[in-house]
């Protein structure tokens, strides 16, 4: 399960067969709104109908268009799922030893293929770009400006027409598709993929893939009914206190197993594990699994990007780089990100009220949930799950909000129902807390279209240490880097999979970051610290700029 479809000499044929496409013509082709990716040396044609039914969801194929996603399909499908891909192919191309030269998906700069009010399609532009150097230059060329926050290939998305230094186009050109340059080496970065390709065989040829129902998620079972019974007994005695923390304690562990769920890593059945996911996340957890997976799936693909990672879009409250100070704009919550009002006052004050925030983050993931439900009402149903798991997911919710509604009720009075409330909520916020630390203090730079798979997540994650006796309080994914380079592989097998990933960093010259708990913590509060002081500067130099002008006013 998992393993790359190996190009033997029975596929060779088949390869050969096929008719060569130039990338110019691939280019051409992307510009009149086909969406067109590269596998195994294949040009992959997604038609608008499997676009809108694709279940990972629309953003993880539009993010790849024009980019050799080799690394990217194979971690994240089962073999049958790449078995279906091959019957969209429908060219082949010429990969030299310097890898794909990959174009700027759409997407990425703003631009969406949509139907007009004309009932024809065109290419409509919802967000601008800024970027340090213009499009259209050799993406390894050298001697542009280039920095840890700000290089060279770095391209964010802005308000649609906020900017002025260069004129807004009608559609996307070969020019605009061309990326800007970068530091990276592309052949590096195909050795790279490589040697990714060979450790991912090397995993799946250790079994590792394969789920350990009993001795991997069996004391997980039982610690959970423990939790569950535990919150029960005390609440029927009357100590809603306990009860509530260990109610919390249930979800927080839960949530761990509904991970592996949506990322098809328990059953490896998309169906199976779906219907499982949704009686534990949305009956029993109040949470939408179908829109964790959405946002998920994203997060994983483009980790740490400023304009389109959804698990580092969180003002007003956070801001982990000082682009988040520009009112970008989120491709994947499709609105501006406005860098307001409340956002200049909690920013200034984000490092002190981290762990005040993050212990009512579960609110926060309701809303989300069940803003994703209503988005995709009218959605096109996708090829697993239809509408059923859309009907499953609102059924669910609305279960848990009666169960636990009673639940509250039960416990007296108002005073009673919200501590109960509150307590059994903040319990989970550790789970949050590991979210953070994995990717807060790493790198949010983007380094263009030509970083390798392998490399992006290295550099974007990391690992937290600590006594494998209370791994579990980390739901094991503590273990973040490796699971980022196999998302789909059960959590109790992250271990075994991390020493071969750490073999491979050396081996490639790539940082396996890892630091223990009160060391990660410090790392995170020091990135939001560094940005609260360029807000309250920023605060400063405004009102100055204010006083300057009202004692100009005054003298005239």
């Amino acid at each position: 399960m998992g393993k790359p479809p190996p190009l033997s000499t029975s596929d060779g044929p088949s390869l050969l067969a096929l008719c060569e496409w130039s990338r110019d013509e691939i280019a051409a082709r992307i510009l009149a709104g086909e969406y067109l990716f590269i596998y195994h040396s294949r040009v992959v044609r997604v038609t608008p109908a499997w676009l809108a039914r694709h279940p990972g969801g629309e953003l993880a194929i539009l993010h790849f268009v024009g980019r050799d996603a080799t690394d990217e399909v194979d971690a994240f499908h089962p073999d049958e799922t790449l078995k279906r891909i091959l019957g969209y192919v429908v060219a082949r191309v010429n990969i030299g030893p310097d890898g794909w030269e990959p174009f700027v998906p759409p997407y990425m700069m703003g631009w969406v293929w949509k139907e007009g009010k004309d009932g024809k399609r065109t290419w409509t532009r919802e967000a601008s770009i800024i970027h340090t150097t213009k499009s259209g230059v050799t993406a390894e060329a050298t001697g542009y400006p280039h920095d840890e926050i700000s290089p060279s290939s770095q391209i964010l998305l802005v308000k649609k027409e906020s900017i002025g230094q260069e004129i807004q186009i009608g559609t996307p050109s070969l020019e605009t598709l061309s990326p800007p340059p970068s530091t990276l080496s592309r052949k590096i970065q195909a050795q790279h993929s490589a040697a990714y390709k060979d450790l991912h065989r090397r995993v799946t040829d250790a079994g590792l893939y394969k789920t350990r129902y009993i001795t991997g998620y069996g004391p997980e079972f039982v610690r959970y009914t423990l939790f569950a019974v535990l919150s029960a007994v005390f609440y029927s005695k009357g100590w809603f206190i306990p009860s509530a923390v260990f109610l919390g304690f249930f979800w927080h562990q839960l949530t761990f197993f509904v991970h592996d769920l949506g990322h098809m890593g328990v059953t490896h059945d998309w169906v199976w594990d779906r219907i499982i996911s949704i009686f534990l996340a949305d009956f029993l957890g109040g949470l939408s699994v179908g829109w964790w997976v959405a946002n998920h799936n994203i997060h994983h693909l483009v980790t740490n990007h400023p304009s389109h990672d959804p698990d580092i879009e969180h003002l007003p409250f956070f801001a982990i780089s000082p682009h988040f100070l520009s009112d970008l704009y989120s491709s994947y919550y499709k609105r501006i990100m406005p860098f307001d009002f409340a956002s200049r006052v909690f920013l200034r004050m984000q490092h002190h009220l981290f762990y005040v925030v993050l212990s009512l983050a579960r609110f926060n993931l309701y809303a989300l949930s069940y803003g994703h439900l209503i988005k995709t009402i009218r959605d096109s149903p996708k090829a697993r799950g239809g509408r059923w798991s859309w009907w499953g997911e609102v059924i669910g919710l609305t279960t848990f909000w009666i169960w636990y509604f009673f639940v509250l009720r039960g416990t007296g009075s108002w005073q009673n129902a919200l501590l109960y409330l509150l307590v059994s909520h903040v319990v989970t916020s550790p789970l949050h807390l590991q979210i953070v630390l994995s990717h807060f203090s790493r790198s949010t730079a983007d380094l263009g279209p030509v970083e390798s798979f392998p490399h992006r997540q290295l550099r974007t994650t990391t690992d937290v240490i600590c006594p494998e006796s209370i791994g579990f309080i980390h739901g094991g994914l503590h273990l973040q880097v490796t699971h980022h380079l196999f998302p789909r592989l059960p959590r109790h097998n992250l271990k075994a999979a991390s020493k071969l990933a750490k073999e491979f960093g050396r081996e490639q010259g790539l940082e396996y970051a890892e630091f223990g708990f009160i060391e990660g913590n410090s790392e995170v509060r020091g990135v939001l610290r560094s940005v609260a002081e360029q807000v309250r500067v920023m605060g400063t130099i405004a009102n100055a700029n204010i006083q300057e002008a009202l004692s100009m006013t005054g003298k005239q």
